[in-house]
């Protein structure tokens, strides 16, 4: 920040030097001055914005399909979901306890929502490495454990999840029968206790879409876990 703090102290400089210099001798010099630094500075503020820019998909943007292997053992698409009006893309995984928290709301989500059209997909995107409760079969074992009647697929490769910007675990992505992306975000507004929550971020956001009206709020903050990425 001091760096783009200096260009623009710069900038003021080299316009002040422009003004300064009445004379024609040294005005194209000065004008050129400016014109050189105020190039500096366009680049800078850029260079700000593309750092600043969030990676991953907003509301409104089309998400790319994918295929990633389940724990049957076979590859899914959302397209392979032929019945789906839409899709409750979820990351999430085997050893966050807030994705634990979640498991039991994500199952009933499935069993409403689904015969509506609305299927949870839910995506472990750790890496194995670092987290070896969330191996693949250790995701057999959960799923058998928890009785998940939703798809429980592997992100193997790490290429899906930074592709969504999904950045929790768990972390929501509802998508349309297009892949528009309709809703970000938490499931709900109380991780901890279930019977506490007050809003039902993905249930309204479900019902909203369903009247044809956009869902509000579109975007929450998702509380979980932190990705595991490969190391390096």
């Amino acid at each position: 920040m001091k760096k783009y703090l200096l260009i623009f102290s710069i900038a003021i400089s080299g316009a002040f030097l422009f003004h300064a210099c009445g004379n024609a001798e040294t005005s194209d010099t000065a004008k050129a001055a400016a014109d050189m630094v105020g190039d500096k500075v366009g680049d800078a503020v850029k260079a700000v914005q593309v750092v600043n820019a969030e990676p991953g998909y907003k509301v409104g943007d089309k998400a790319s399909d994918f295929k990633l292997k389940n724990i049957d053992g076979e590859n899914y698409s959302l397209a392979s979901l032929k019945e789906a009006k839409g899709y409750i893309v979820t990351f999430t995984c085997n050893s966050c306890p807030y994705s634990v928290m979640y498991e039991d709301r994500l199952i009933a989500l499935h069993k409403k929502y689904e015969a509506m059209g609305y299927p949870v997909v839910a995506i472990n995107p750790n890496d194995p490495e670092v987290k070896p409760a969330d191996s693949f079969d250790k995701m057999i074992q959960r799923s058998k454990d928890k009785a998940f009647p939703f798809l429980y697929l592997f992100d193997e490769n790490q290429e899906v999840y930074p592709a969504f910007g999904a950045s929790r675990t768990p972390h929501v992505f509802i998508l349309d029968k297009d892949l528009v992306v309709q809703y970000i975000g938490a499931i709900d507004d109380n991780a901890k206790d279930a019977d506490a929550v007050k809003v039902n971020y993905v249930e309204n956001a479900i019902t909203s879409l369903e009247k044809g009206t956009k869902p509000n709020p579109d975007f929450t903050k998702a509380i979980g876990c932190s990705i595991k990425t490969k190391k390096s």
